[in-house]
Parts: C-alpha cells; sequence; structure tokens
C-alpha cells in the first residue's frame, strides 16, 4: 500500500531515538521523516554514512560501524531483504558485531525492541 504511515509507538519528547513508522522510501523516526541513507543509534540520527542504494554498499560502508561499536547492526534493506556477501562486513564480524540483514520494515520494529532491552543496536536504513 504506498503511501500508507504505519505508527508503530508512541513517544514523548526527550527520549532515545525510535521508529515511529514508515512508508517506501521514507522511515519516520520520532515523528521525523527520514530517506535512504540514514543511522539511528541510541540518539543520533545520522546521514554522513554515504551510502543510499543497496547495490553500491561496499566494504567501507560496514567499516563506518565500528566506532559505534554495536552489538547489532540491522541493515534495512528497502521493500524485500537482500544480503551482501560477508566479505563486505568481515571486519563487523570479526569485532564481535552481529550483522542482520532485513527488510527495512523489519528493521524498524526490531530495533525498537532491542533498543527497549538497552540493546547497542544501530540500524541502518537504505530505503
Amino acid at each position: 500500500m504506498e503511501g500508507l504511515i504505519l505508527k508503530l509507538q508512541l513517544l514523548t519528547e526527550g527520549e532515545r531515538k525510535l521508529f515511529t513508522g514508515y512508508t517506501d522510501g521514507q522511515v519516520i523516526i520520532n515523528r521525523v521523516p527520514f530517506g535512504s541513507g540514514t543511522v539511528v543509534y541510541e540518539d543520533v540520527v545520522r546521514q554522513d554514512w554515504g551510502c543510499h542504494v543497496f547495490a553500491d554498499l561496499c566494504e567501507a560502508h560496514f567499516d563506518y560501524f565500528l566506532a559505534l561499536q554495536p552489538e547489532v547492526l540491522l541493515l534495512g534493506t528497502g521493500v524485500r531483504q537482500q544480503f551482501s556477501p560477508p566479505s563486505l562486513y568481515r571486519n563487523l564480524l570479526s569485532a564481535g558485531v552481529a550483522v542482520e540483514f532485513m527488510d527495512t520494515a523489519a528493521v524498524c520494529r526490531t530495533f525498537n525492541i532491542l533498543t527497549a532491552e538497552d540493546r547497542r543496536v544501530v540500524a541502518a536504513i537504505l530505503c
């Protein structure tokens, strides 16, 4: 359903970043829309990742997350789940980071759950 916004969770100001909805082509974080290439963790939303299209992913795009030291990296791959070769994210695996590829809707739900459990989770969104 194009243009449908799914409301995930009610927030109050001052809370950490959570996905409050999504549509085709964007995610809603604390009621603010963001497009492809968005990175979310704790109380931070960044758009300096440099990747906006799944086909463009390279090792440097995954190495970006090493400094954030997540337990889990959730990579939202758009409307359908896609996978990258493990060689692209081997440095994350070597650092003990779990890397999960999901469709973007699943990333939004999973991120909110893991955040509620106080896990060190980072979501990277490719709409």
